[in-house]
């Protein structure tokens, strides 16, 4: 049963990140929603009722749980947010894209639930966690230049957080400037042959929703001379451990990006 009971005893999350933080500080009892995209912890596919996906969500499904606390993420659910307020749900939107904006949003969610002791020794774990694998990627001979890539059709480039976790994991993302962007569409490459001229050493993929193809992306016209499609260097990243903003990329999703790099270090060799 859950440690307090102060804060919201009825809470639907339409993203999967308040779910896993929730799990981690032990308050899982007061979820009587999640989102159909939530994966971690696996356990919450079988505990709770899935109501929504990432831009819709059955509405009456959730006034059938009665909710007194929802929470979502962006302005991508603004409309599902809309609606449940105008049916007198409290709602909470939150917006952050940064590594400190995910430590922070751990932070406050500890705080609504009456927890926040324990979500403050949580973040702190996990930015120990971050400053265990940026001082390891410090002693690193080379940085490689990495492209993230987000969707193929049309190509998009990382967001805030990717951008950071694979700087501290001692890499260069190859489009900083883009990083900055919140939305989306300000992160698609209206030209992809970009990609070539800034010769990325290491290619991640993400496809949110589907799977990573190397083959297509080693592909594309005039790609053969980007040096990771040249030398191999085209890495899946689940989806799920990097694109929620969340435990998940300051854990595994990191780690992964950590891993990659160190492997092409070895590959590459000492100075």
């Amino acid at each position: 049963m859950s440690a307090s009971t102060v804060g919201p005893r009825r809470i639907v999350c339409l993203t999967e990140e308040p779910t896993e933080v929730l799990y981690a500080l032990g308050e899982q009892d007061r979820i009587v929603g999640i989102s159909g995209f939530t994966v971690r912890p696996a356990i919450a596919r079988r505990e709770k009722p899935k109501v929504s996906a990432f831009t819709s969500a059955r509405i009456g499904e959730i006034l059938k749980l009665q909710p007194d606390f929802v929470i979502g993420f962006s302005d991508i659910q603004a409309d599902i947010a809309a609606e449940l307020i105008r049916q007198g749900v409290e709602v909470w939107i939150s917006n952050h894209r940064s590594v400190p904006g995910i430590l922070d949003y751990i932070r406050r969610l500890g705080a609504l639930v009456g927890a926040a002791d324990r979500a403050n020794a949580y973040a702190d774990g996990l930015q120990r966690g971050l400053d265990a694998i940026e001082r390891e990627a410090a002693l690193l001979p080379h940085r490689p230049k990495v492209y993230f890539e987000e969707w193929d059709e049309p190509p998009i480039t990382g967001i805030r957080w990717v951008a950071e976790l694979v700087r501290l994991a001692g890499g260069d993302d190859l489009f900083p400037e883009r990083a900055l962007e919140s939305l989306a569409k300000a992160r698609i490459l209206e030209d992809a042959d970009e990609v070539i001229r800034r010769a990325p050493d290491i290619i991640l993929g993400s496809w949110c929703g589907k799977k990573f193809r190397p083959e297509k992306v080693a592909a594309r016209p005039g790609w053969n001379a980007i040096p990771a499609v040249r030398d191999g260097q085209l890495f899946e990243i689940k989806s799920p451990l990097i694109l929620q903003p969340g435990p998940a990329a300051l854990t595994d999703g990191v780690n992964e990006i950590a891993r990659i790099i160190r492997a092409w270090g070895r590959e590459k060799g000492p100075e």
